[in-house]
């Protein structure tokens, strides 16, 4: 489809001033980039999820259908683009994140004139057209591990007139043959930060990337370049992005969900913890996580006639679950739990020793890395509260 300048460029220029206002974008340059890259000519497919359950195309066919493609193109909204196997499948393999996310971590990064970046997780590559923008191409490259959605993107890019350098590999790896770099963006999410990164950054240099513990448990976190390891904070704003794949969607075995123990004997107690706790303050799940367990899952479950949950229940990789009402009789919530651990009780002790801990938000966390560990601190790298990846997070980095 033909767009015309004066249809796309209007939108750019309000998004990079809504950008502004909202604070996610402040600098000159990134304020020119987001003006100047035609988003749109790399994300000509934007799908929407149904509530039956199913995925569809916007349509660009009308011209009504395709200015809200546009608007909707334009717009400070993540945008899924691409899902496993077919349309229905409820797999999401591609996305573009939100405008602002993207332009916040941009900002963050700090990049300067000259600055070679390496992106882990091309997509539909708006992200590397921004740096090839600022940058010039000769200073971009971007590693995705789906051979088809970087053929896509290297296509779209260059009619746009970027060519940066994209390869088709496994981002854990990073990209050896073109290291060192300045700066190392990932637009995924980490369980534990890959050693391979911090080696192919210069001294000095600096990475920004989604740790993510357990699902949701985590948040950017930006580290600099010293030369026995990585230092630095978390972002004050959580974000969350995709898990970084080690193999195209196609060929990724589904991690199998933590399960019940078989176990028929339950424990029942009551709580006086707000069973929401776990996404009123992330923090309290993150540092949780480190006694739940990398691979334990979280959600609300057992809907009533009006469709409405009333439990939030938590299972873990060993068999462990809890179920916790959403209702209480007077700040009183009934607690089901079943297997080798009590699953609520470690969310408990957590929101415990946080509150003790004066609330902390994201800033005061910091992560240091070196070759043989990871750990998490409070305020200080010295600090005598500090949390230690487990081998379980360490080891989902190949």
């Amino acid at each position: 489809m033909t767009v015309r300048t004066d249809e796309w460029m209007p939108r750019a220029r309000k998004l990079a001033e809504e950008l502004v206002a909202i604070g996610k974008l402040w600098s000159a340059p990134w304020q020119e980039a987001v003006c100047a890259v035609p988003r749109h000519e790399l994300v000509p497919d934007v799908l929407r999820w149904d509530p039956d359950g199913s995925w569809h195309r916007l349509d660009t066919t009308t011209d009504q259908g395709q200015r809200e493609w546009l608007d909707h193109v334009y717009s400070n909204r993540a945008l899924l683009t691409a899902v496993a196997d077919r349309w229905e499948s409820r797999s999401l393999r591609s996305s573009s994140s939100m405008p602002g996310l993207m332009t916040r971590m941009l900002e963050t990064l700090q990049v300067r004139e000259g600055n070679r970046v390496l992106e882990i997780g091309t997509g539909t590559g708006y992200n590397a057209a921004l740096l090839a923008h600022r940058l010039g191409d000769t200073h971009v490259f971007s590693v995705d591990i789906e051979p088809d959605l970087v053929e896509l993107a290297r296509k779209r890019l260059a009619r746009i007139g970027y060519h940066p350098t994209l390869v088709v590999a496994n981002g854990t790896n990073g990209l050896p043959e073109h290291a060192p770099f300045d700066r190392i963006i990932a637009t995924c999410a980490v369980s534990a930060v890959p050693w391979a990164w911090i080696e192919q950054t210069n001294p000095g240099g600096i990475l920004l990337t989604d740790l993510k513990t357990a699902p949701g448990a985590g948040n950017l976190v930006r580290l600099t370049r010293y030369p026995d390891r990585a230092e630095g904070r978390f972002d004050p704003t959580y974000a969350a992005f995709m898990d970084l794949r080690h193999h195209p969607a196609a060929q990724t075995p589904n991690r199998p969900r933590p399960r019940r123990h078989c176990s028929t004997e339950t424990e029942q107690r009551t709580t006086t913890l707000d069973p929401r706790t776990p996404w009123a303050s992330l923090v309290v799940w993150f540092l949780a996580s480190f006694d739940l367990g990398a691979h334990t899952s979280l959600g609300y479950r057992r809907p009533d006639e009006n469709g409405k949950p009333t439990v939030t229940a938590i299972t873990a990789a060993d068999g462990s679950w809890a179920e916790v009402t959403l209702a209480d009789d007077h700040g009183v919530h009934q607690v089901t739990e079943g297997g080798p651990r009590q699953l609520w009780k470690i969310i408990e002790d957590t929101y415990t020793t946080w509150t003790k801990l004066g609330q902390p938000s994201w800033n005061r966390f910091g992560l240091t890395v070196t070759k043989n560990q990871q750990q998490i601190w409070l305020d200080t790298p010295t600090s005598s509260h500090s949390w230690l990846l487990t081998s379980a997070q360490l080891c989902d980095i190949p």
